[in-house]
């Protein structure tokens, strides 16, 4: 197990499972680590009940609350670091990308809330904490509790184990939120079920006071800017969106961050120095790690068979490896005619990100694969994964049936397509193949972590199998 491995088990289990009474190291409940299964990849959060959720089942909440928390001294490594790759790579482009703070199971689920990019394994899967911090702040991983009326706040600023007993009857606690932010936590009153958006007098804007899907600009010349959010009142996509929020059972809380950021603290070698800065100051070891979002598709061709791509020589991560179609979703294709480094939370609409979130993977693939997303099926989420050799990144992996054979894939994919140079084969596996994918098998040491963290949750979710909706 690598040192930064076992600092974030440490913390993990120092985190969430505090003997009461004590506070000596070895009452700690061993709980295993973010690198039991795998050193490199590992499970926040998993829809098995489901057999994966589907768009309308997932919301977003956004706020400048869950991005990474800025310190002098780390801006100006952070801005060395960038100043360096540049030079280097004068092509880099500082991209916007959206931050994962926590991930929330709703009340009408089985299980409680689950933070960050956290880490939790399967059997027995209890609360473990991993980063928190959108793109790189390891939330707490979180299963179903195993003592009733126990719960955990895992924010990305502060992952603590709730110091009394819950007093609140259930409807009380499936009606509050527990945000952490700078090491206190925030109390906020929403309820799943009671969503109203009322509109004010200024312009056609619509002002949320309990709505978990929109968030709006403050002021009026942020809304007269070009972003779809502009047409929230008479757009019907927008309109379905806040229709999606009433039921949700997973509500993804995010913020911005950039590639820069994620170059300076998630992919720097000080990371692990900026884990303890981040503990010792915010209560969160991610709360300074700038941790994008990530997308992964596990593509499944008409004849049963699952595509894995050879990643190319040349590209910066996981070279040579095989991984899964994926990429990021772009906070720029939900708010155009802004420059993408000045873009602001607030200037979102909610149900264009979780729009953004779904229909992005299906991009990826159309560009990496070079098949029409004509062939493509809905997305289905299968949960959240984490990458550890960049400090547990997270990234939603998603389960898309393609109309198409394999040989008819790999026919589109030898034509070659828009990202056809970050990868130089194509490889197939069977179901049964893919259920006997794991760290014993020969094949295991070939996947990069991202494909290891989708192949985990496929065999976790099996959304071919048994019932294909998610529509309970």
């Amino acid at each position: 197990m690598n040192r930064l491995c076992a600092l974030e088990s440490k913390l993990l289990r120092k985190r969430c499972f505090r003997t009461e009474g004590t506070e000596e190291e070895d009452t700690y409940e061993t709980v295993g680590t973010a690198c039991s299964m795998d050193p490199e990849a590992s499970v926040l959060l998993h829809c098995s009940p489901w057999k994966g959720l589907r768009e309308a089942q997932v919301a977003v909440e956004l706020s400048a609350r869950y991005n990474r928390k800025k310190v002098a001294e780390v801006e100006e490594h952070i801005e060395e670091v960038w100043k360096e790759r540049v030079t280097q790579e004068p092509w880099l482009f500082n991209g916007a990308k959206f931050r994962l703070f926590s991930a929330r199971l709703t009340p009408h689920t089985s299980c409680n809330d689950v933070h960050g990019a956290g880490d939790a394994h399967h059997e027995g899967f209890r609360a473990k904490q991993e980063n928190r911090t959108g793109m790189g702040e390891r939330g707490i991983v979180i299963p179903c509790p195993t003592e009733e009326g126990r719960e955990l706040e895992w924010g990305r600023g502060d992952m603590r184990e709730r110091s009394e007993a819950t007093k609140h009857t259930e409807e009380e606690k499936n009606n509050t939120e527990r945000v952490s932010e700078n090491g206190r936590m925030l109390e906020e009153d929403r309820s799943a079920q009671e969503i109203k958006c009322t509109q004010k007098d200024s312009g056609s804007r619509i002002h949320t006071e309990k709505c978990t899907l929109q968030t709006h600009p403050k002021n009026k010349e942020t809304s007269n800017a070009n972003c779809q959010r502009d047409n929230l009142v008479t757009c019907p996509q927008a309109q379905r969106g806040i229709e999606r929020a009433k039921n949700p059972h997973l509500i993804l809380q995010l913020g911005l961050t950039f590639y820069k950021d994620f170059l300076g603290t998630n992919w720097s070698r000080r990371v692990g120095a900026l884990m303890r800065r981040g503990e010792a100051e915010f209560g969160d070891p991610h709360a300074l790690l700038a941790q994008p979002l990530g997308v992964g598709g596990v593509l499944r061709t008409a004849d049963g068979l699952v595509v894995l791509i050879r990643r190319s020589q040349k590209v910066a991560e996981a070279s040579g490896l095989l991984d899964i179609p994926g990429g990021h979703p772009e906070p720029k294709a939900v708010c155009q005619g802004i420059r993408e480094d000045s873009i602001q939370v607030d200037q979102l609409a909610e149900s264009a990100v979780i729009r953004e979130l779904f229909s992005s993977v299906c991009t990826e693939i159309r560009d990496e694969v070079n098949i029409p997303l004509s062939s493509l099926s809905e997305p289905v989420l299968l949960g959240i994964a984490l990458n550890h050799t960049s400090a547990g990144r997270p990234s939603a992996e998603f389960y898309i049936s393609c109309s198409l054979t394999s040989e008819e894939v790999k026919e589109f994919y030898w034509q070659g397509g828009p990202e056809a140079h970050e990868s130089t084969d194509i490889v197939f596996l069977s179901e049964e193949e893919m259920m006997r994918l794991d760290e014993g098998a020969p094949l295991w040491k070939e996947l990069c972590p991202s494909a290891k963290g989708a192949v985990m949750l496929y065999r976790l979710v099996l959304p071919d199998r048994l019932n294909e909706s998610t529509d309970k």
